[in-house]
């Protein structure tokens, strides 16, 4: 009977130690890129614009260009249609779409290009008045940086998704100033997992990039506000927030992607699209000037409700509009902050008319049930509104609106607007995760104890005629010598032994030779192990089963373990899902009640 003693409740080693290190390094560097990339976006709004060299904090909404302004937005989406078609065609898109992809189908290897190219289309794409928020390119450049510095360390690929993942939301971190949010986004966006290996180094990223940030972009939350409790009244309405919200995000999506379809239609090359997006948003853009560039002034207004409804509805729907197309052109540029402004902007136009509570909680609301929805990251969007804001009395209502919202579009939405976009390259993700069947189990819990074994002094010829003839059980029998494992034997081994005239052999002379042994000690199973590690091992070395040993010291065989045995943890799974517990009355007179269980239909 083995003990728990080597059983622990993660596998890791001492690599993590080192992997967090560089990780650390990684989210200053993120940091960095992230001040840089801001700076670069300011550039290039006052040469855009002003006609100014300067990195002074400019709102493209200020410019005195007249028409003209419609004719920036198309320079600067022709620039980045260039870029994308002579430098990198990775540059394209919103970010993390990109990063999700280079993780899953790249193993998270991304090329110096992207890490240079991918902050100056962003920046030009926005400085020219392009409708998005920084934070997706920095997502990308974050982890292009964390990619490239996990090469050059030589590290596995799935350390270079750990890093990559580091290195992107440690930029989100440097942007808005929300490490908190930046892990959850990494846990329910990117990671694809949940373990010590990656959420440690995740996590001290961002912790970095959260103490590094006052040095460079200044502290504080970004947009503080301070709302009163809601009433009695408050959960229908933020139940109803959510639903709007989410609606919001189905409408946003579908249009999203019949505008990239109908580019997709044209008889041009899509080098051509940013500028054609350009030209929509520089009309947007005459009409009504707040709905260009990042727009966080924007945002601060409406939760602050500093803005008029007509104001109001006027920013939304020029702003939707544009992004729609502006993104579906191809160009560069991130997700959130537009829709952060148009969430915000329904709450504050819906507001007034929501029973419950404080007015001012309702732009705060909608904008996280949008980002919730949108991006099915709920916890991350409440939290993220919490850090933006740092408005305690918001966290139930933000949680009950994106609750709901996230669930509106996982009813209703097949992908995401970020999976869609993977989906539309040829490739599927499966959003639901839970822990392996085959990692809660270890090799002593399914193994098969009432072993079979061949006797190592038994001849070739007598072995063949026992154990591989009509009655043959097994393609493989362990081979023990006084209760210790020397090899595995199956009939082609045999077989050839004797072909080579060596029949009068023992089978332990053929298992115990050089070359058999060398692969025999790699082919066996420890008792502690996971059946996760026994079945990667037989599908890398193409087995059907492996001898368990009691160590490796004494190599005393307790048990084998096949591919049967492996879908045993997976059975108890099935049926956990499939079989429902049927409650019977209590009897009175027997005093116990009777529980039986039935399939599901």
């Amino acid at each position: 009977m083995q003990t728990n003693a080597s059983k622990g409740d993660f596998a890791t080693d001492t690599r993590l130690l080192r992997i967090t290190v560089i990780a650390a390094v990684v989210g200053m560097f993120s940091t960095f890129a992230a001040d840089f990339l801001l700076h670069l976006i300011r550039f290039f709004t006052n040469l855009f614009f002003f006609q100014t060299l300067s990195v002074a904090g400019r709102s493209p909404a200020g410019h005195a260009l007249g028409l003209w302004v419609i004719v920036v937005p198309v320079v600067g989406g022709l620039i980045v249609g260039l870029m994308a078609r002579f430098g990198s065609e990775q540059i394209r898109g919103h970010g993390i779409p990109e990063a999700i992809e280079a993780i899953l189908f790249g193993k998270s290897a991304m090329s110096p290009k992207v890490a240079v190219l991918k902050p100056l289309a962003s920046a030009i794409a926005i400085g020219s008045g392009g409708p998005f928020g920084a934070e997706g390119p920095i997502i990308m450049t974050g982890g292009a940086l964390g990619s490239l510095i996990a090469q050059f360390f030589h590290l596995s690929s799935g350390e270079r998704k750990t890093l990559l993942v580091a290195g992107a939301v440690a930029g989100m971190t440097a942007v808005f100033g929300t490490p908190v949010a930046a892990v959850l986004l990494a846990v329910e966006l990117l990671l694809f997992e949940l373990r010590p290996r990656s959420l440690l180094p995740v996590a001290v990223s961002c912790a970095v990039a959260g103490f590094s940030r006052p040095l460079l972009l200044g502290s504080g939350p970004l947009f503080p506000l301070q709302t009163l409790p809601l009433g009695a009244l408050g959960l229908a309405s933020c139940a109803l927030a959510g639903l709007i919200a989410g609606a919001l995000s189905w409408g946003l999506s579908t249009w999203l992607y019949k505008v990239e379809d109908a580019f997709a239609r044209l008889p041009i090359h899509w080098m051509w699209w940013p500028a054609l997006g350009g030209v929509a948003v520089g009309i947007g853009g005459y009409f009504q000037p707040r709905a260009l560039g990042v727009g966080y002034d924007v945002i601060g207004d409406l939760l602050m409700h500093h803005l008029a409804v007509r104001v109001v509805l006027a920013i939304v729907l020029v702003k939707a509009v544009i992004w729609v197309i502006a993104l579906a052109s191809g160009t560069s540029g991130g997700v959130l902050a537009p829709l952060l402004m148009m969430g915000a902007g329904v709450g504050a136009v819906l507001g007034p008319a929501m029973p419950g509570g404080d007015p001012a909680i309702w732009p705060l609301v909608f904008m996280a049930a949008a980002l919730g929805g949108m991006m099915r990251a709920p916890i991350m969007a409440v939290v993220f509104a919490f850090e933006l804001t740092h408005d305690a009395n918001a966290l139930l209502p933000l949680l009950t609106a994106a609750a709901v919202s996230y669930g509106f579009t996982v009813l209703f939405m097949r992908r995401s607007i970020l999976t869609e976009k993977i989906a539309r390259r040829g490739y599927h993700i499966y959003r639901e995760y839970g822990i392996d069947p085959l990692e809660r189990h270890h090799v002593d819990e399914v193994m098969t104890r009432a072993v079979q074994t061949i006797d190592a002094s038994l001849s070739v010829a007598d072995a063949l005629a026992q154990y591989f003839g009509a009655t043959q059980l097994h393609r493989a029998y362990p081979v023990v010598q006084a209760g210790r494992l020397v090899g595995m034997a199956d009939r082609r081994m045999l077989s050839a032994a004797l072909d080579e005239g060596r029949a009068s052999a023992t089978v332990g002379d053929l298992c115990t030779s050089d070359a058999n042994l060398a692969n025999e000690r790699l082919d066996i199973a420890l008792p502690e192990e996971t059946c996760r590690h026994v079945a990667a091992r037989l599908a890398a070395r193409s087995l059907d089963r492996v001898p368990v040993v009691a160590d490796v010291s004494s190599y005393r065989l307790i048990g084998i373990v096949s591919r049967h045995d492996l879908v045993k943890p997976s059975l108890s799974i099935f049926n956990e899902e499939r079989e429902r517990e049927r409650f019977r009355r209590i009897s009175l007179f027997q005093g116990r009640e009777s529980v039986a269980a039935e399939p599901r239909e």
